[in-house]
């Protein structure tokens, strides 16, 4: 039903000192629901032992005051996944806690690497038994062999052979680690809790959630060791040059409330709307947004094209968060089980609907049809983005060549596939001038030139085959 790409997660990791940092986790992870609906997981140490709770679904029905009060601690990393590389089977939940030679460790990741085939296959020659199909069991099972004397010199070691995308935070007895790969492709952000301690998480909104000051961004290559009174850095491999932070986060991932790449993602998203008015102008009444990322772009393409904004759509934001299967005749409702039309808002008006993307294309007709059957005359679509063409392989759920409707159809066989007026995408260029920079950022999935050699065969469920 949803046709927009998808994250795969999002990545929490907590120092709180005489808190309840259980409690304080479930509402960080809360903030970074939409990062991922498959499963939830939490890890805490009180100094001594480990505790473990996670399972499929989302973090209101993975946690609830019982199982949280069974979680004691100073220490916590959290997770809340959309499945890229595995599936969605429970075994890939996150965190993965294991024993160690050193201790206990978890360990929960944002990202997708590139090169986890060829590492796992590495680590069962060495006769390492792996119970799921996460690249991130990879990782964890690497850092309890790396080489070093703490924490820092392990992960530091194990860098140096991961390839891709990667943010993640580890959890020891009595430490927490956020890390950030090299080429910075998913975002990381600390933050200063007021009563002492430190929380990392994906996003800036999910630290000002918490009540964190001094918020800033891990650098790519990054290792902070979250402490009471002040960070620990370690610049442990060296920034990659280009970086390839992913375009994505502006135009779809983020919350407009977080900043990337130090920027504001609202205003972002705003400007993308306003040099999409300046690009793909259109003789129309009303400009409406397919609500929610969408919003920030919608208003900014209103405000520069003179055409009234308005909302269209109604979404219900829960529909797609539920593991209740509809009925056959529901089905068939389709986006009309998520989205309802203002109908007065768009009856026998030319309307401007502004869209953050389209993937499959398997919503923008549907969404189209509502719009005419509510009265509107005629819809021009506008997508704040180039055409996705190419999948991504460094950890968002694209689909596969085959799967994008970019790649096999032009612009106008789109057009007349969805049933638009008119459709008309922002160029290349002027998505990175909105955005701010011409350079450091990862679009393969617009271009298919890739910041790093990638395999075309690989997908995010290329380790089921052996585990079924």
């Amino acid at each position: 039903m949803n046709d927009s790409p998808k994250e795969e997660c999002g990545v929490l990791g907590i120092y709180a000192p005489n808190e309840d940092v259980a409690r304080m986790a479930f509402f960080g992870l809360y903030a970074l629901q939409h990062r991922g609906q498959e499963a939830a997981g939490l890890a805490v140490s009180d100094g001594h032992v480990l505790r473990l709770h996670k399972e499929v679904g989302l973090v209101s029905q993975v946690f609830n005051p019982h199982t949280l009060s069974k979680m004691e601690g100073d220490y916590a990393i959290g997770h809340t996944r959309y499945s890229t590389s595995g599936s969605s089977a429970a075994r890939n939940a996150q965190p993965f806690l294991i024993d160690t030679q050193y201790g206990p460790m978890a360990l929960a990741h944002n990202g997708n690497l590139i090169n986890a085939a060829a590492l796992r296959e590495g680590l069962m020659r060495q006769g390492v038994g792996l119970s799921s199909t996460s690249d991130t069991e990879v990782m964890t099972m690497m850092l309890a062999g790396a080489k070093g004397d703490s924490w820092f010199e392990r992960l530091k070691d194990a860098m140096q052979y991961w390839v891709g995308a990667y943010s993640l935070v580890l959890l020891t007895r009595n430490h927490v680690f956020a890390v950030r790969d090299p080429w910075g492709f998913r975002p990381l952000s600390v933050g200063r809790l007021p009563g002492g301690g430190h929380v990392a998480a994906s996003e800036s909104g999910a630290l000002r959630t918490l009540g964190c000051d001094s918020i800033r961004e891990v650098r790519p290559g990054e290792i902070v060791a979250l402490s009471d009174n002040a960070l620990r850095v370690n610049q442990a491999v060296k920034i990659a040059n280009p970086t390839a932070f992913c375009t994505f986060e502006h135009i779809y991932f983020s919350r407009p409330d977080s900043f990337w790449d130090g920027r504001s993602v609202h205003q972002v998203r705003h400007r993308l709307g306003q040099k999409l008015a300046k690009e793909a102008p259109a003789d129309a009444d009303v400009v409406i947004p397919i609500p929610d990322s969408s919003i920030p772009a919608a208003i900014g393409y209103a405000a520069a094209s003179g055409i009234p904004y308005n909302d269209g759509f109604i979404k219900n934001r829960y529909i797609g968060r539920t593991f209740i299967e509809p009925t056959d005749s529901l089905r068939k409702q389709g986006v009309a089980l998520k989205y309802n039309v203002i109908n007065e808002n768009v009856l026998e008006k030319r309307v401007v609907m502004v869209d953050d993307s389209i993937v499959r294309g398997h919503t923008t007709g549907p969404l189209i049809q509502l719009l005419k059957a509510a009265g509107a005359k005629e819809v021009h679509v506008r997508i704040t983005c180039p055409p996705i063409s190419h999948p991504c392989f460094m950890g968002v759920d694209m689909g596969t060549y085959e799967e994008l409707i970019a790649h096999r159809l032009s612009v106008a066989q789109i057009c007349a596939y969805v049933g638009a007026d008119s459709l008309d995408y922002l160029s290349l260029e002027g998505m990175m001038t909105a955005i701010g920079r011409n350079e450091g950022y990862c679009n393969a999935c617009f271009t298919g030139m890739y910041p790093l050699e990638v395999q075309p065969g690989n997908t995010k469920t290329g380790f089921e085959t052996s585990l079924g």
